[in-house]
C-alpha cells in the first residue's frame, strides 16, 4: 500500500467549484442525518434518497431535499451510500442511473476481516460502471454533529479512481476535517478494520510497563524473601501481595514518567544537530513520540495504584497489632494458645 498523502491533490476541485454543490444521500439513519447537517452547514446542497420519504423529512434539516432513491441519484453526481452492506443488493435497481456516478461507501464491518472482501470492494462489484470511494467511516456521527474540533480530524479516503478520490477530499476538507489519501481501493479492508481495534494505541505502552512492572517485582522479590530466606532463613513471603506490589509500583511510574519527556529531548537535539525542524525524524523516534500520551497515563496509573496500596499497608499492621496484644494478653493471664505464625 502505498503512503498516506497529505495536502492538496491536483484532481482535487477548487472551492469555487464546490460551493453550491449537490450532494446525494442514501438512507436516513443516524449518520445519514448527522452527515446532512454537517454537509448543510459547509454550504452544501444535500438530496436525500429515502425510502419513506414522508416519514424521514422531519429528521433532516429544513433546506435539505428529501425525495425517493430514484429521484434523488438522479440530482446528483456524489452520493454517500449510508446503508449497511446486507442492504447494497437493494440498490442494484438503481444501477443505470448511477453509473458513472461518484458512491462514497462509509459503512463498517461487524467484524475484523468477518468477509472476503471490504464491503467498498464489494460495492464497487455490484456497479462496475460507478466509481466508488471509502470514506468518512472513521467519523462518528456525534464528530459529524459537533464538528471537527469535538473528534477525530482525519478522514480517510481510498479509491481506484483519482479523480473521484480527490473530489471527496476536497469536500472532507470544505467540511473542516483533514482527508487522507489511502491509495487505491485495495486499502479500504484495512480503513474498515480501523474502527473495530480497542485501543489501538496502547499495545507497546502496555506490553512496556507489563514488561517493567515484572523486572521490577522480579528485583524486588529477591532482594526482600529470597535473599533473607537464603543468608538468615527469614519467612518474608508475606510481603508478596502487598509489600512487593507497593515497592514495584512506584518504580514503573517513575520509568514511565521518564519515558514520557525523554523522547522530547532526543528529538530536540536532532532538530538542533540538523540546523532544522522541518527533518523527518527516526521511525522509532517517531512512534515514540505518539506514544507519550499513553505511557504517561499508565505512569498515572502505577502512581494512583501505588497510593492505594499505601492505604492498605496501615491497615495490615493494626491487625498484625490486634493480633500480637490479644496473644500478649493470653500469656499475661497463663492462658494456653497457639503458636500464630506472623
Amino acid at each position: 500500500m502505498s503512503k498516506p498523502l497529505l495536502g492538496k491533490s491536483e484532481s482535487e476541485l477548487s472551492y469555487s467549484e464546490l460551493s453550491g454543490m449537490t450532494v446525494g444521500i442514501l438512507g436516513s439513519g443516524d449518520f445519514a442525518r448527522s452527515l446532512a447537517t454537517c454537509l448543510v452547514c459547509s454550504g452544501f446542497k444535500v438530496v436525500v434518497g429515502s425510502r419513506n420519504p414522508k416519514i424521514s423529512v422531519a429528521l433532516f434539516p429544513a433546506t435539505t431535499e428529501v425525495t425517493t432513491q430514484e429521484k434523488a441519484v438522479n440530482k446528483t453526481d456524489v452520493i454517500f451510500v449510508a446503508v449497511f452492506r446486507e442492504h447494497y443488493s437493494t440498490l442494484c435497481d438503481l444501477k443505470e442511473a448511477l453509473a458513472g456516478k461518484i458512491l462514497v461507501d462509509v459503512s463498517n464491518s461487524t467484524e475484523l476481516n468477518h468477509h472476503h472482501e471490504s464491503n467498498a470492494e464489494y460495492l464497487a462489484s455490484l456497479f462496475p460502471k460507478c466509481m466508488v470511494v471509502k470514506g468518512f467511516n472513521v467519523i462518528s456521527a456525534w464528530a459529524l454533529q459537533s464538528g471537527p474540533k469535538d473528534g477525530n480530524k482525519q478522514v480517510l479516503v481510498c479509491s481506484d479512481n483519482k479523480e473521484a478520490r480527490g473530489t471527496v477530499c476536497q469536500i472532507a476538507r470544505s467540511m473542516g476535517f483533514i482527508p487522507v489519501d489511502m491509495g487505491s481501493l485495495s486499502s479500504a479492508r484495512e480503513i474498515e478494520n480501523i474502527p473495530l481495534r480497542l485501543f489501538p494505541s496502547w499495545k507497546t505502552p502496555l506490553m512496556l510497563s507489563l514488561g517493567l512492572f515484572v523486572f521490577f517485582y522480579a528485583y524486588n522479590f529477591t532482594r526482600s524473601v529470597i535473599h533473607p530466606y537464603v543468608t538468615k532463613g527469614e519467612h518474608c513471603f508475606y510481603k508478596m501481595p502487598i509489600e512487593l506490589v507497593n515497592v514495584t509500583l512506584p518504580c514503573v511510574a517513575y520509568v514511565m514518567l521518564s519515558l514520557v519527556y525523554l523522547p522530547g529531548v532526543l528529538a530536540a537535539f536532532l532538530q538542533l544537530r540538523y540546523g532544522t525542524k522541518y527533518r523527518r525524524f527516526p521511525g522509532w523516534l517517531d512512534q515514540w513520540l505518539k506514544h507519550r500520551k499513553q505511557i504517561g497515563l499508565l505512569s498515572f496509573l502505577s502512581a494512583a495504584l501505588h497510593a492505594v496500596y499505601s492505604l492498605c499497608l496501615p491497615m495490615r499492621r493494626s491487625a498484625r497489632y490486634l493480633l500480637l496484644n490479644a496473644a500478649f494478653r493470653q500469656v499475661k493471664v497463663d492462658k494456653q494458645f497457639d503458636k500464630v505464625s506472623l
